[in-house]
């Protein structure tokens, strides 16, 4: 079982103002790689009507464990992933797809979660004024947020230009509507979406797990993104290797300073690894020194890659 603290669902249920929200993710082997999948979930609750999850063929038990999260808004639809399909991350914008198609005309919007991106209960107001106030206003295609990238461990955070800083999660629910190369985003028709930036942030605790754990996932990416003439014994020769990830290959961290949600407390206090940084020291080329000293100045991201248009 779970045994997770969920987060108070009476905020939920949008159609008292004539709206609807439908949450949607997918997953696969999540025990396996240590996924927050009941905590990112959870965490879709209280702003969703319903939650469809898409759970890939596992071989851990993940569809039991998604069956365990106490809720009778969460919707499951079982699927086979394409390993055909694994070069370049594409399977996994092809898994993204088969969740929001899942999803009834009956929604006005829907928000997208992965597997390791948790939503801080802090942010419902913003999140619900923003449906509201653009619910009607078709021009908006998505709302933009922005993102926190945890690394090593629940203390330190990202902060160089090798972390995305925004990206969409909030979509029309329009089926012309498509995930984009490997999941990280959306677009319609092949083009960008139209969206509207929100003050909100997502929660990315993709790299901050057991140093073997890490290790696993690490080796699981590589196989997804990268053709292999033998990519199933390959990964497994990996897997069996006792290697740690060393986490002090990273550029550049800084402190957190904030909170974390509140379904991620129990997962944070079970912490079993320690990993320290020294933030004053930056790894960066001189390129990259002067970018990250104007951004940290100006609040500008100088030749950002933007795979939306804001209006």
């Amino acid at each position: 079982m779970t045994n997770l603290t969920l987060p108070n669902e009476s905020l939920s249920g949008f159609s008292i103002h004539f709206m609807k929200v439908c949450g949607f993710t997918f997953v696969r082997n999540a025990i396996k790689y240590d996924y927050p999948i009941c905590e990112a979930i959870s965490s879709l609750l209280p702003v969703c009507d319903q939650v469809v999850v898409s759970v890939g063929n596992s071989d851990d038990g993940t569809l039991e464990l998604i069956k365990s999260i106490p809720s009778d808004k969460i919707k499951i639809i079982e699927t086979i992933w394409d390993d055909s399909l694994r070069v370049g991350g594409k399977v996994l914008a092809v898994e993204t797809d088969k969740a929001f198609d899942a999803i009834s005309e009956e929604y006005d919007w829907a928000f997208y979660l992965q597997a390791d991106e948790v939503f801080h209960e802090k942010y419902i107001p913003i999140v619900r004024d923003a449906m509201l106030q653009y619910k009607n206003d078709k021009r908006v295609e998505g709302l933009l947020f922005n993102y926190t990238h945890f690394y090593g461990n629940y203390k330190y955070i990202g902060d160089s230009r090798s972390w995305y800083r925004n990206e969409i999660r909030i979509i029309r629910n329009d089926k012309q509507i498509r995930s984009y190369r490997d999941a990280q985003g959306f677009r319609k028709n092949g083009e960008k979406l139209k969206v509207k930036a929100i003050d909100a942030y997502i929660y990315h605790y993709g790299w901050v797990k057991n140093p073997y754990n890490m290790h696993k996932k690490a080796v699981a990416l590589d196989y997804l993104f990268h053709d292999n003439q033998s990519p199933y014994e390959e990964q497994q020769k990996k897997l069996q290797k006792e290697d740690l990830f060393d986490y002090s290959k990273i550029n550049s961290l800084s402190l957190f300073k904030e909170t974390h949600p509140e379904v991620m407390q129990k997962r944070i206090g079970l912490q079993d690894w320690d990993f320290e940084f020294d933030i004053t020291k930056k790894k960066l080329s001189f390129k990259h020194r002067v970018l990250y000293i104007i951004e940290k100045l100006t609040g500008k991201r100088l030749f950002e890659y933007k795979n939306y248009i804001k209006i």
